[in-house]
């Protein structure tokens, strides 16, 4: 099933059963998915049209009586241009807010450089009391959508619309705070996020052909990222490798980083090298920014020969 259908039904269901949780889209309701819910819960979906710092702004003061919404967008929109917004609006005032960013990085595809945001966690990631989370497949998209809408703060949600291979099955045991150990290693970590996650599976799958033993974490929450895992992994295998779909800056390498400041581990990244996008299919931009399994392979190769 697409992520765009999950997330869909699950605003239906906690439509359904709490008449608090409203829905604010900027013009984007069809091609993000909820405009099926505007006749079904009239009194809960609203259309703020192209005016995203509005929408942001009203979401804040429903937020204050009581309600909860959920407002999206593309990521750019969703991110840099309510900036200002999210940062006084929703997180200095404490509103429950959550904020769904659709089409993140590459899988903006054809929409192009505007449209595709590789700084929208390193925008939020530096703002007070914002969680920031990217699921990784349609199970754990399912499975974070209740916990996040029950969380009581601003959550912002990085939203792939498409199908994802599938990791995990049902008996997924999900927690927003605590990362998700994929795969046991001893030689070098490789955490990763979001569309990523299932490439650095099929990198350690490679790796292991050549006698390298990678541990796989998918970083489902970027912030507060689990330090503790982070550090427990690393030490255990004394390489890091950081892969995102997201500017090397600002995101999951920058707090991993942070994390492992007082670490001396070797850590280095594959994603985006602080560079816009451009116009492609994901194919032709996986490579032309080097974020293919082979990236991967390579980076892990890397920080294996600075151990």
């Amino acid at each position: 099933m697409d992520m765009k259908t999950i997330y869909v039904n699950a605003l239906d269901k906690m439509m359904a059963e709490d008449h608090h949780v409203v829905m604010l889209d900027a013009d984007l309701g069809r091609s993000i998915g909820p405009r099926s819910l505007y006749a079904k819960y009239p009194k809960q979906c609203f259309e703020a049209g192209i005016a995203e710092q509005d929408m942001a702004s009203i979401a804040a003061g429903m937020a204050s009586y009581g309600f909860k919404p959920w407002i999206e967008t593309f990521t750019p929109f969703a991110t840099r241009r309510i900036c200002d917004q999210v940062t006084i609006s929703i997180a200095y005032a404490k509103r429950n807010v959550k904020i769904v960013g659709s089409d993140p990085g590459i899988t903006a595809e054809l929409n192009g450089g505007t449209h595709m945001s590789f700084e929208d966690f390193g925008v939020l990631r530096s703002v007070p009391d914002v969680v920031l989370f990217e699921a990784a497949d349609e199970v754990e998209l399912a499975k974070a959508l209740p916990v996040i809408n029950d969380y009581e703060g601003c959550v912002y949600l990085r939203l792939f619309r498409k199908e994802l291979p599938k990791i995990y099955d049902d008996s997924y045991q999900f927690d927003l705070f605590k990362a998700s150990t994929l795969r046991e290693g001893r030689d070098v970590t490789i955490f990763a996020s979001g569309i990523m996650v299932a490439d650095a599976l099929e990198a350690a799958k490679q790796l292991s052909a050549q006698g390298v033993d990678a541990e796989v974490v998918n970083i489902h929450t970027i912030k507060p990222i689990d330090t503790a895992s982070v550090v427990a992994s690393a030490r255990k295998t004394g390489a890091v490798l950081t892969v995102e779909n997201h500017n090397v800056i600002g995101g999951l390498r920058s707090a991993v980083l942070e994390a492992l400041a007082e670490e001396k581990i070797p850590v280095c990244a594959v994603g985006v090298q602080d560079r816009f996008g451009e116009v492609g299919k994901m194919p032709y931009l996986r490579e032309t920014l080097g974020l293919t399994v082979e990236n991967i392979v390579a980076g892990a190769g890397k920080a294996l020969s600075l151990k």
